[in-house]
């Protein structure tokens, strides 16, 4: 695959992504959430952004209080690093992610989860810092554990180890990997 080629698939799935950011209807999201996050390794970046999920329906693997729900998440960050040999200290980065998580039932009150999501992400510039991504999509990959608290679980407070990477898809794949905290809302 050549790197138009992949410039070009990018660009269509960040078309796709905003497309479904857009269409879906408001009343079908059943969280928002807000995030910070900083990268682990020695390319120094913060991160900043929001998303929404949509609920899929389905309680699985039922076990006492416990059960094994899935969602699907698109969410916006801005990347703020270092300007390095990339020459670009910022970028955009758009995901859709579909997650699975072991919760315990949040209508019980304090709730922990563990979950699981891999997904698709598109960026505004392929690379920051001294990371060159060689192409601006890169594939996330995420464990995280956290509770829901509140009255009827409304409210989430989420920590996410994610990487980043493009899976050899480019000519170089660095990858990146990032500590996050989400508090999230549930309407």
């Amino acid at each position: 695959m050549t790197k138009r080629t992949i410039y070009a698939l990018s660009e269509l799935g960040c078309l796709v992504l905003l497309t479904l950011a857009v269409a879906a209807p408001v009343a079908a999201v059943d969280t928002v959430l807000f995030e910070i996050g900083m990268t682990e390794s020695d390319e120094n970046a913060e991160r900043y952004g929001a998303a929404a999920r949509w609920n899929l329906g389905g309680k699985w693997l039922k076990t006492g209080d416990w059960e094994l729900v899935s969602y699907l998440e698109v969410s916006a960050t801005y990347w703020d690093g270092e300007q390095g040999r990339t020459g670009e200290d910022g970028l955009a980065d758009f995901g859709l992610t579909p997650v699975l998580r072991w919760q315990h039932d949040p209508a019980l009150g304090f709730a922990p989860f563990a979950e699981f999501g891999v997904g698709a992400h598109v960026h505004t510039e392929d690379g920051i810092g001294n990371k060159d991504f060689d192409i601006p999509f890169s594939f996330g990959s995420h464990f995280g554990a956290g509770a829901r608290f509140g009255t009827g679980g409304k409210y989430e407070l989420v920590y996410r180890f994610q990487h980043l990477s493009n899976a050899s898809l480019g000519d170089s794949n660095p990858g990146i990997n990032f500590h996050v905290i989400q508090l999230g809302y549930h309407f």
